[in-house]
């Protein structure tokens, strides 16, 4: 009978320490996909100045140089751009990947979607130098965030886990 207590007290503990890691994990992801999506739109940025590379060459190089959620934003908006323009492209993407930003953020990277291939270059740089300078006051927001709430999640997690073996026992 202890044994399968103890089994039952080892998984609440492990249960509730976890989900407080995946909570916390969520605003360090949110600093890395903002810091990644403000490279790529600067990657973004410069080869739209420099080159007359179309937007799906583009798009595909960014998806093959970034990480993780941000190279998959990258990719979906090239096998869409296929079938659609390349701000329905990135406006569809944008809602069907999974990313640990935002609504706001979401938001400001949308509208910036609205103007690629719409308007002239210059136009579109300065929608994107728009975009990457909320997303330098994000970063700095998130990363404020993240220090603040990151060990209170994992904390509170493991506080729960034992506060719950405590009311058990």
């Amino acid at each position: 009978m202890f044994l399968v207590k103890g089994i039952i007290y080892i998984l609440i503990f492990s249960s509730s320490t976890y989900i407080g890691i995946l909570i916390s994990k969520q605003y360090s992801n949110r600093v890395n996909e903002l810091k990644d999506l403000k490279l790529a739109l600067n990657i973004l940025k410069t080869k739209i100045r420099f080159t007359n590379e179309p937007l799906y060459n583009i798009f595909d190089e960014i998806a093959n140089t970034s990480n993780g959620n941000i190279s998959n934003l990258f990719n979906n908006v090239c096998k869409k751009l296929k079938n659609n323009s390349a701000s329905d492209a990135w406006e569809e993407t944008l809602d069907t990947v999974p990313l640990s930003i935002k609504r706001e953020d979401r938001q400001v990277i949308k509208s910036m979607g609205r103007m690629l291939g719409k308007t002239d270059i210059n136009g579109q740089l300065s929608e994107i130098e728009l975009t990457e300078n909320f997303l330098e006051t994000q970063i700095i927001d998130a990363e404020n965030e993240k220090n603040k709430n990151e060990k209170l999640y994992r904390t509170l997690g493991m506080i729960t886990g034992v506060g719950i073996i405590v009311i058990l026992i």
